[in-house]
């Protein structure tokens, strides 16, 4: 009975109950109501004055619905091109559905109808140039100014929420250097750039000396962020409001570096997953930068399909020497800056393909990939872009940008004014809320997307 009551409740604004008594009469009427009524994206409890948001919580679905079958897991995948990608070869000439598909996106046609692509999007004073990849997934303004600080990513934000309910609650990957995952402190998150060390950190577990060493510093972490919480209280009433206030935020942050520690030390002792593959050899060259995408791309979708993590960045920053790709012979930043010239825009078509090509190879690995409900693709948003409109000239605006899979409408050019641009953290906020989480605003961003919508 306790669930149909939870259930029920949240189907009504907030009463100011005046006695418990009266709380209790009126959760015994609500009770015998029709449980037929929808169960919102939030539940609350009231009663005796109080409010009490709950997370969501299958229980408390109708009978219907949770006898469909398992929730879905929602994930999200973010990638990002950094050197660009030339806008007539990727961005349809047609709004709408019936759009021709231009030359990047005949390479992943038969995904045509599962997946939206978008123009005159951009975020709000983002610019920046090369800098701008800091803000690809945060918005934050102003990348390259003196005193920029970031702030949280998509991902990240999504990890803080959901992220305890995998081994790793997110993973940062980059083809060399930075990436784009950033704390809530504006720091960014460590990237793996090695599809071995990948591998390894999912896969294999290790000999038991090696874990016993690994779960020995777990714990001496903890003690050690024990005896840093008690010193640092001490201090608290020798402090003004303001240095206070920098308590507090270290305090969270100590707080969040327990958490992982607690969870760290829970998952040390499950078996990690055995998939049917082999560990991958690193690609030892450098400017082989198709074989390097496919190996990352592999790894990404292991990590997906046994579900070690859901949610994964990867950036593509490209490269100041000539990629191992047949028909090219200039550097990859030097054909990203063409100026229009028809050789160099030949030879960074070639370039481009071959990255779009890698991209569609990871779609069809999804989309392969079953489980309940659907395939990987379905349960998946990938994000896929860049953080340049136009790299020859380091603009920022119209973005060039993708999402494919996740449960959403797809197969339409959602095109929006090339010169007053439509904000893109928009779509961010309707990503957030295909994954359950409440939220309304991201960032510089209120609202969703418009013209995207749900299945």
């Amino acid at each position: 009975m306790l669930d149909k009551e939870l259930s029920l409740l949240a189907q009504f604004p907030p009463v100011p109950f005046e006695s418990v008594h009266n709380a209790q009469k009126a959760t015994s009427k609500i009770s015998h109501m029709n449980n037929k009524a929808k169960t919102s994206r939030r539940t609350f409890l009231r009663g005796a004055g109080v409010v009490v948001g709950l997370p969501f919580l299958e229980s408390l679905l109708p009978r219907t619905a949770s006898a469909a079958g398992p929730a879905v897991r929602r994930r999200l995948v973010a990638i990002n091109v950094g050197l660009g990608l030339h806008a007539p070869n990727i961005i349809p000439t047609e709004a709408g559905k019936a759009y021709e598909l231009p030359a990047y996106l005949k390479l992943i046609a038969e995904y045509q109808n599962k997946f939206t692509v978008f123009s005159g999007v951009s975020h709000p004073e983002v610019g920046g140039g090369h800098h701008s990849y800091k803000s690809f997934l945060t918005c934050a303004p102003h990348p390259n100014s003196a005193g920029f600080r970031n702030t949280i990513s998509l991902d990240q934000l999504a990890a803080a929420q959901l992220g305890t309910e995998t081994r790793f609650a997110s993973l940062s990957l980059s083809s060399s250097g930075p990436g784009l995952s950033w704390s809530r402190s504006g720091v960014e998150i460590p990237t793996l750039s090695q599809p071995s060390l990948v591998f390894r950190k999912l896969f294999l577990a290790g000999k038991p000396d090696e874990q016993a060493r690994q779960m020995q510093r777990l714990q001496d972490g903890q003690s050690v962020l024990d005896v840093v919480m008690d010193k640092t209280r001490s201090m608290e009433s020798r402090l003004s409001g303001r240095d206070r206030d920098k308590l507090d935020q270290y305090f969270e942050a100590v707080r969040e570096a327990e958490r992982r520690l607690v969870k760290a030390e829970a998952w040390q002792t499950r078996p990690k997953p055995e998939v049917d593959a082999k560990p991958p050899q690193d690609e030892s060259d450098p400017n082989k930068i198709v074989e390097q995408m496919r190996q990352i791309y592999d790894v990404m979708h292991l990590a997906l399909e046994t579900d070690s993590t859901r949610f994964l960045t990867y950036n593509i920053p490209g490269m100041n020497s000539v990629p191992v790709i047949r028909g090219v012979d200039i550097d990859y930043h030097n054909l990203s800056h063409h100026g229009k010239d028809p050789a160099k825009i030949e030879q960074l078509t070639i370039v481009e393909s071959a990255v779009v090509r890698e991209l569609g190879a990871f779609l069809e690995k999804l989309d392969q990939s079953k489980e309940a409900g659907g395939s990987l693709l379905d349960s998946s948003m990938v994000l896929f872009g860049s953080n340049l409109g136009n790299a020859s000239s380091h603009d920022t605006k119209n973005m060039p940008i993708i999402l494919a899979g996740g449960g959403f409408k797809h197969g339409q050019h959602l095109a929006f004014d090339r010169e007053n641009n439509y904000p893109l953290p928009k779509l961010y906020v309707s990503m957030l809320q295909r994954l359950g989480l409440e939220a309304d605003t991201f960032a510089t961003g209120s609202g969703t997307m418009r013209g995207l919508d749900e299945v």
